[in-house]
């Protein structure tokens, strides 16, 4: 745990997969061929907080759906990249737009188009619900899966390294 609290004090930006990892990686198609998607109340607020706290946030999908972009501007995540296998190169004209470096960046993912950036970043974390071959190259694992709060715990991790969560909890007292 201290070398990923280590990793996280650095962080600037935090960027998230979606499918299996904001979601729990479930794909609901109507029969009018338009798709539904479920997201997790206490996942959304921690990366509110995250953002409150001052980290930038982004999503990296390879998906492309009304859905992410609506949740995403509810949430406040000020980058989003849609229907995107590429990830690392997203990233890295992100960081160029961002002015920022690969140890500034945390990632959480969950399958193996996000192992380039999970290996690259400062802390590459991978959900329970992962790949196992993705969980043994990830920096952390977190406890819990994907749509289940894993983003929740991600985003607390980072702002526990940065002396930031007890002030986020404490506003609501």
């Amino acid at each position: 745990m201290n070398d990923l609290l280590q990793r996280a004090r650095a962080v600037k930006l935090a960027i998230f997969d979606v499918d299996g990892v904001l979601t729990d990686g479930r794909l609901y198609f109507l029969e009018d061929g338009s798709e539904f998607k479920t997201f997790n109340t206490l996942d959304g607020h921690g990366i509110k907080m995250l953002i409150g706290s001052g980290v930038r946030t982004a999503i990296i999908s390879g998906r492309k759906t009304p859905v992410v972009e609506r949740r995403a501007n509810n949430l406040g995540i000020q980058h989003l990249f849609q229907g995107r296998e590429d990830k690392l190169v997203v990233l890295d004209g992100l960081l160029a737009e961002l002015g920022l470096d690969y140890e500034q960046v945390a990632y959480l993912g969950d399958d193996l188009p996000d192992l380039p950036v999970i290996r690259r970043v400062g802390l590459g974390m991978a959900v329970a619900s992962a790949d196992d071959f993705v969980r043994q190259h990830a920096h952390g694992v977190t406890q819990a899966r994907g749509g289940e709060g894993a983003a929740r715990e991600f985003c607390e991790l980072i702002m526990r390294a940065q002396g930031t969560l007890d002030a986020a909890q404490a506003a609501y007292l």
